[in-house]
Parts: C-alpha cells; structure tokens; sequence
C-alpha cells in the first residue's frame, strides 16, 4: 500500500508548488473514515482510494482531483457526510466526492433501474465538473484490474457495465489509453477463451515479424531525416478487444486483417505533419480511401492525427499515424490532458468548454438527455451517443454536423436543431431527393424540408440511432398524446359542469388543484381523458356541495330499463334519424382514428358512422368506441362514470374509412375466396384481416375485418355477398 510521504512524491513530480498540507490531510483522514474495513481480496479498503490516485498522479491531474480520488467511497461507504467534507476540505472538493457517490437507500423495483439512477446522478455531477468522470474512470479502471477477487456473477456484470458504459465513455473523452485497457479487463473477463487466442495469434504475430518492423521503423527515419525532419517512430499493436472488435464486425478471419500492427509518427509541428505525409507517399504508394485528415477536422472527442496507409517493404500494407507531441498526448489522455488540470483552473468549466470539444459534446448531451426522461431511458440514449464511429456531414451553409455511423437524415435534423426534426418532412442529399431513411456518408452535404405544426410519428423513435433524436421524438409523441388526452379531457369536464347546471372556467379550475392533486390545469384535464380522474370530482372539487345526478342518458336509464331498455334509452341521448334528441351540443364529436381525440374502435366488430354508439372511457387509452347494440357493453353496466355522451361528426369532403367486421358461411370449394374478394374489391372497401374456421367438411367460416365508408357502404357490401351463390349466410359481429 503506498504510504504517505509516496503519495506526496508523486505529485511534487510534476507539480512542484503542489498542497503538501492539504494531500497529508486527505490521507489521514480517510485513512481513519475506512479503517478496518477490508476488500474482497483481504486488503485494507483504504488500498483501493489510494491506487485510484496513483492512476490520476500518473495523468498529473491538480491537487483537488487527486484528493477527491482519495477521498471518493469517504460519503458513500463510512459514516461521513458531505457537510464534514465540505467543511475540512472546501466545497469545491466536497462536490467532487458527492458526484462521485451513489445514491442510497433507492427504493427501485430493478437493479436496472437503480443503475440507471446512480448513472444518471454520476452524468449530471460530470456536467458540472468533468473531473468526476476522470476520478470515477480511474476507480473502475482499479476496480477491473483487482475484478479476480469478486464473486462470478458479480464480476460479469461489472465487465458488461464496463463494456457498455465505462469504456465507450473513455473513449468520447479522449482517454484512449484507458479505454484501451478497461475493454481488455472486460473482454479478458466476459471472453476468456476468445481473448487468450486473440493474444496468443499476437504474440506469435510479433514474433514473426520483428525483422519486418524494425526494418519498416529505419526506413521511415532515414526518409524523413533525409529531408530534415526529426520524427520519433514506434510501431504500435492493435489491442486484443479492437482486433475481436474488427473481427466480428467485418466477419473476417483473423489473417484477414491488415492493420494489426501499424506506425507512429510523432513530429514537432502541424506542417511537419503534412510534409511527412507528402515524403511517405512519394516513397510508397497509398492506398486509395485510406487516408484521412483528423487535423483539419477533429473529432468530436478532441483526437487529431494525419491517417494513411501504403503497400510499405514485403508489398506489405503500412498503417501509419502522423501526429505532435502535444496531439499524441491528448489522443492517449484526453480531456485529462488539457492544461486546465496543470495550472490550477480545472474547476473553470467554460474555459475546459472551450477548450474540450468533447467536454462540451457531453455537457450538450447530458443537458438534451436529462429533460424528462427515466433513467432507463436516460441510459439507453446514453449508451446510444457513446457506442458509434462517426461521420461527418455539412449543412447547405457548411456547419458541419459529426453523427454516428448508420445517422439518417431525421438523425441530421435533430442535431441541427429539436423543432428542426420535429418538423421534418423530406430531405436531399447532395443536391438530390432522398428518403428520410437514408444511411448518410462521410462529406453528405444534407437539406432538410420541413413543414410547421408537423408532429414526427412515433415509428422515427426506433429508425434513429442518435440519443438526441430519439429522445426528442419521443418527448413530441408524448406531448402529442397529452395534448389529445388534454383536449379530450376539456370536453368531457365542459359537458359535465354542463349537466351539473355550474359555471365552468379555467380559473375555477386552478383553485381547486390542490384538491385533485394536480400542478396545472392542462395535467388535470390530461387525467380526466386517461381515465385517471372522473369529470363529476372535477365538478365537485370546484363546487364542494353539488351532488351528482346523472339526466336521462345511458348510463342513468339501463338501471330501470334493463339491457332492452338500454337500446332504446340510447336512441335518446345519440344522434339518431327520426329520434328525439336530448341535447346534441352535450354529446363529444366523434370523426375516426385521425383526428384530435385519443379513439379507438371496439376491438372485436368496430363501429361505422350511421351506427348508434356509446363511448366508454378507458383508463389510458381514450375513448372506446362501441355500437350500442354491442354484446360488450353489458362488462360495462356498473360503471356508469365510464359512459360517455358521443356522436358521430364526419367531415362530408373527406373519404375516411371505419372497422367493422363479418363472417361469412361459404361453401368449401375453390375460387370462393376469391369471389368475395372481388366483391369486396368492386365496392372499394380495404380487408385488413381475413380468418378462416371450418366447422363441416361442405362450409367454413371466414371472419372478414375490413373498412367501410358508413353503414349504408356496409350494407351495400352485406347484400352484394348474400347475392353470390356460394355464399350461404353474412352476419355482422357487432363488438
């Protein structure tokens, strides 16, 4: 275990004016808040905050983050709190250690859930601090190297987590070397057997071609001397993941692969990049495709290098890597090796924001991610911006827009801007029309049509891959839905403050919220159309002494009448020819599927406008539409607060179609199908769903969903099929 005075030493090396008093401190301290408690290996805990500091000495990160490092289980495994940390150590370092501790006593029904949760708080504590995410990526890196001592089914599912979340999030900051590492650990863990022959085909690689590398190494110096420049050349290896990786994604062999070993060229200005580019072509041939920018644009985490690749000595394939000093050391580091944690300012988040590229693709994301979604959902468009290469787009202005791999146009838009995606309608790529679907390509420049008031349908949320888009779209199709409930729910508490005889107002409505547990007036009208709340509570809330007294409708007369009397009771309240009306302004306006009501239509026979229909209320879907001779209302015959007062309400100009269902007896013989689908195609009605039930050798039964225009179409259709000899009997299922 390192001791004290080790701990110092390891600082003053690279920080000569480092706090000696204040690194004393934290040592003792939660040397003291742990101490007798052990580790699964037997080892003192203390061991393991220490080792977490090593790691960040070895980045040369400032005082206040190796502190925090030492100190970073202190809350959430000993009886410290984060007022004491505050006190002894500042509030600077007391939110270090806070972002870094996992919420307790969750009372959540899954482990998912809870580490959705824990992942959320540690993201949202980074957004203020990027130094929690180096601290935390340095106690998991020490935690899979010491992974041995834990429990199998613990172990694999820290690896998996580590695999998802840990090692991807290394990655989109830059720390390239630890990611690296944290994938092995993981791989070596989930994978032994694949991840001891992928080391052993290295290693026996390696030993085959020594020659060839070194012989690849002295021509690349004496090229590059030759024309006064001094280059430090190393020959880097593809790690063990990266090789699997390549593997399976591409489904080759592992002598397929031709970038297993490759070169580094490590120089001492940008312009030296490219003149070296320029030598190495001149010397060998490239290979088209394979060279690729990263200076003049950098990705999205910060890395910047000159890319190529040319058949080298041996007609073999040299991947070569042309970068600074300081390039390297950020390509290997990342945000952890930004000046900002030299000098002192670490905490100066809009400096690190100008600084990091990637620290502010995190902020942004976390920010886009964290508005109203759960926390699985949180994680999952997490793990979404994380895991995918990228590619790089332009607008028609020329901004450029950096996407996963796979983004589509609706991807694009979304990264241009929400209500950009929102309003979506079409899209060209290049200059030419394309579907919104489209795979985008490295250099696409992407134009975006949109069209105001469009809702993006909900299918969007499964075709993008971008966390924003989905996010977004979802969060539009939510408020889509609330708004129809919302409009829904207005109509139903207007017509019973109507019935009731009472005045009705949106302001009324806001002073009685505290009684129905409601923020707003808009939440509450929501919950009176799902079904949650009914419109005689809204009544009563407003008007604590009325007493409801249902007039003669539905659900106040089958009670008397009987289910017969229901039928006729009905033909009262609904809009029907030659009828005596109620009061037709009291009845909801019914027009389909379409319009801005949340309806649907009895799922077992539908309903058709000349029909007489009830609107039942179902809890979290709407309003359910039924015709009022269905067998299915009687399920419905003690919840009168369910009935709702509907009508029909068509738009003349338009042609929409509604469900109903038939089953026909027809002779068993060939070409009967075939019959009365032409039948049904003469008559311009959709099937939707055909079903076949054969109860004698001579007939069967075919079950027919289809659409029709209004009863009067049906009818026609009914009489058609009655016609055709081999019909034996149609009968309509009436819900």
């Amino acid at each position: 275990m390192m001791r004290q005075y080790e701990l110092v030493d390891r600082v003053r090396k690279y920080n000569p004016h480092a706090d000696e008093e204040l690194l004393n401190r934290a040592y003792v301290y939660a040397m003291k808040a742990h101490g007798a408690q052990k580790r699964a290996s037997g080892d003192p805990y203390f061991s393991h905050p220490l080792e977490v500091a090593a790691i960040l000495t070895d980045l040369k990160l400032d005082d206040a983050t190796i502190v925090a490092a030492v100190l970073h289980d202190t809350i959430e495994d000993t009886s410290s709190t984060r007022e004491e940390i505050d006190q002894i150590f500042g509030r600077e370092i007391g939110a270090l250690v806070d972002g870094l501790t996992k919420l307790k006593k969750l009372d959540l029904v899954s482990k998912r859930a809870e580490q959705a949760e824990n992942f959320r708080k540690l993201l949202l504590a980074i957004a203020d601090d990027v130094r929690v995410l180096v601290v935390k990526l340095a106690d998991r890196l020490h935690n899979m190297r010491t992974l041995h001592f834990v429990p199998p089914d613990k172990r694999k599912r820290i690896a998996e987590e580590t695999l998802d979340i840990y090692a991807p999030l290394a990655g989109r900051m830059g720390m390239q070397h630890m990611r690296d590492e944290l994938e092995n650990l993981s791989f070596k863990t989930l994978m032994p057997e694949a991840c001891a022959m992928i080391e052993a085909r290295l290693a026996d690689l390696r030993m085959k071609n020594v020659a060839l590398i070194s012989k690849i190494e002295d021509e690349l110096r004496e090229a590059l001397s030759a024309r006064g420049i001094v280059a430090d050349v190393k020959g880097r290896e593809k790690a063990p993941y990266s090789v699997w990786k390549k593997m399976e994604r591409k489904s080759i062999a592992f002598e397929q692969l031709s970038d297993i070993f490759g070169f580094r060229l490590l120089v001492g200005s940008v312009e030296d990049c490219y003149r070296v580019v320029g030598i190495i072509h001149t010397k060998w041939p490239f290979v088209p495709g394979r060279f690729k920018d990263y200076i003049s644009t950098p990705k999205q985490n910060d890395y910047r290098s000159l890319h190529t690749t040319v058949v080298g000595p041996g007609r073999q394939r040299v991947e070569l890597q042309v970068r600074t000093e300081d390039m390297h050391d950020i390509a290997e580091n990342g945000i952890a090796a930004h000046a900002l944690y030299k000098d002192g300012r670490a905490n100066d988040s809009d400096a690190l924001s100008r600084e990091s590229r990637a620290y502010r693709w995190l902020r942004r994301t976390i920010e886009l991610l964290a508005e109203g979604d759960s926390p699985e959902e949180f994680l999952e468009h997490t793990k979404l911006e994380l895991f995918h290469d990228q590619v790089f787009c332009f607008t028609p202005k020329g901004r450029l827009i950096a996407l996963p791999r796979g983004a589509t146009p609706i991807d694009f838009a979304y990264a241009v801007h929400t209500d950009v995606g929102n309003n979506a309608v079409g899209a060209k790529i290049n200059g030419r029309i394309a579907p919104l679907l489209s795979e985008l390509a490295n250099g696409d420049e992407v134009e975006v049509a949109v069209a105001v008031g469009q809702v993006p349908p909900a299918a969007w949320e499964s075709l993008v891959v971008t966390g924003k888009a989905r996010s977004a779209i979802r969060r539009a199709t939510r408020d889509a839905v609330r708004e129809q409930y919302a409009g829904l729910g207005r109509q139903i508490v207007t017509r019973a403050f109507e019935r009731a005889g009472k005045a009705f107002s949106d302001d009324k409505l806001k002073g009685a919220l505290p009684r129905l547990a409601r923020q707003n007036v808009e939440d509450m009208l929501a919950a009176v159309g799902r079904g949650e709340m009914f419109s005689g509570d809204v009544v009563k809330a407003v008007y604590p002494d009325f007493k409801e007294e249902r007039k003669a409708g539905v659900a106040a007369q089958k009670s008397e009448a009987g289910w017969f009397g229901l039928k006729k009771a009905a033909s009262l309240v609904f809009k029907v020819p030659g009828a005596e009306v109620l009061d037709d302004s009291q009845a909801i306006p019914i027009r389909g599927l379409g319009g801005d009501l949340p309806v649907r239509f009895a799922p077992n026979g539908g309903a058709v406008p000349g029909d007489r229909i009830v609107g039942i209320l179902t809890p979290g879907e709407g309003i359910t539409i039924y015709p009022i001779q269905s067998p299915a209302l009687m399920d419905f015959d003690d919840q009168p607060e369910r009935w709702l007062d509907v009508r029909w309400d068509i738009d003349e100009d338009r042609r929409d179609y509604f469900p109903a269902r038939l089953i026909v007896t027809a002779i068993n013989e060939p070409g009967t199908l075939g019959m009365i689908a032409t039948v049904l195609g003469d008559a311009s009605a959709n099937i939707d769903h055909v079903e076949f039930i054969s109860h004698s050798p001579d007939f069967r039964d075919i079950v027919l969903d289809i659409a029709v225009l209004d009863l009067a179409h049906l009818n026609g259709i009914i009489a058609q099929l009655k016609a055709k000899p081999v019909v034996s009997k149609v009968e309509r299922v009436n819900g």
